[in-house]
């Protein structure tokens, strides 16, 4: 008797990261939500399990003074917080240790993790590799557990590994610019890098993402998760776009380890021209 429809269709195993296991590979930030309600809807929409939290306190409170932690289920969510804002390492060093102070505060387990980033300029947000590789060994010195935000320099991305983070993570195209992942053979070449002799090694492609089938390309790749936040929060339906990322994830994870078919200049029919029986009308 053949296997049942859903004897084939695995979701993706548990990702490590950190000396943490979570269930799903997909990040979510909580940043340009119109409400901490819809924000709270779409995070439950998507099945993340973790949450990214920019520290600097302009970003913790809405214009109401509401602080956005306390529309947060600290038992539900592992909040990873990050240094989003910061242009220097120094910047980033201080933001990084009072999240760590905020995080104790709420008894949440990733109290001794961050998500680093050090960016270059307003315009661009790109990060700054040097600062992000000066940060990331200081942080790691004083025990973090280090998730560094960088471009999709694959040269830039071994030496903030060398650094010590404990993942890198890409970015697919600029912060909140929802163009995707723009160039595939330079995230490849990451992966194959970061991976080298470790391929438990965990890479997240952070930013860029606009829409569902980026996230799906994204871990096609063979990228570990994906860490979004624009693309679900300024959808027109964020909850939605929410359910599409999360079905977006092991789409492509599935899709990765399936072995897609070799691309071919010309067509291939599918049904053989040999062996065919050719009709003629009045015959």
């Amino acid at each position: 008797m053949p296997a049942g429809p859903d004897a084939r269709n695995p979701p993706a195993p548990p990702l490590s990261i950190a000396g943490w296991s979570f269930a799903s590979r997909l990040f979510v930030g909580t940043g340009k939500y119109a409400s901490h309600e819809l924000m709270r809807d779409s995070l439950h929409a998507s099945g993340c399990e973790v949450v990214t939290v920019a520290v600097r306190r302009e970003r913790l409170y809405n214009a109401q003074g509401q602080s956005l932690l306390d529309a947060l289920d600290t038992k539900r969510y592992t909040i990873l917080p990050n240094t989003a804002g910061c242009f220097t390492a120094a910047d980033a060093i201080r933001v990084a240790l009072l999240g760590r102070d905020l995080l104790e505060q709420l008894g949440n387990p990733g109290a001794s993790w961050v998500k680093v980033e050090v960016l270059g300029d307003k315009k661009t947000l790109l990060p700054d590799p040097v600062g992000t590789i000066e940060a990331t060994r200081e942080l790691t010195s004083q025990g973090f557990q280090v998730l560094a935000y960088t471009s999709d320099d694959p040269i830039a991305a071994i030496r903030i590994k060398e650094a010590g983070a404990a993942s890198v993570m890409p970015a697919g195209s600029p912060i909140g610019s929802g163009q995707g992942v723009l160039n595939r053979n330079n995230i490849v070449l990451c992966l194959e890098l970061l991976k080298q002799g470790d391929a438990a090694y965990p890479v997240i492609v952070d930013a860029g993402v606009g829409s569902a089938s980026d996230t799906a390309i994204a871990m096609e790749l063979g990228a570990d998760g994906v860490l979004l936040n624009t693309a679900i929060a300024h959808a027109k339906d964020p909850v939605l776009m929410a359910h599409a990322m999360r079905n977006a994830i092991d789409a492509g994870y599935q899709s990765a380890r399936a072995g897609r078919i070799a691309k071919k200049l010309y067509a291939t029919a599918s049904s053989p021209w040999e062996g065919t029986i050719s009709y003629i009308p009045g015959e």
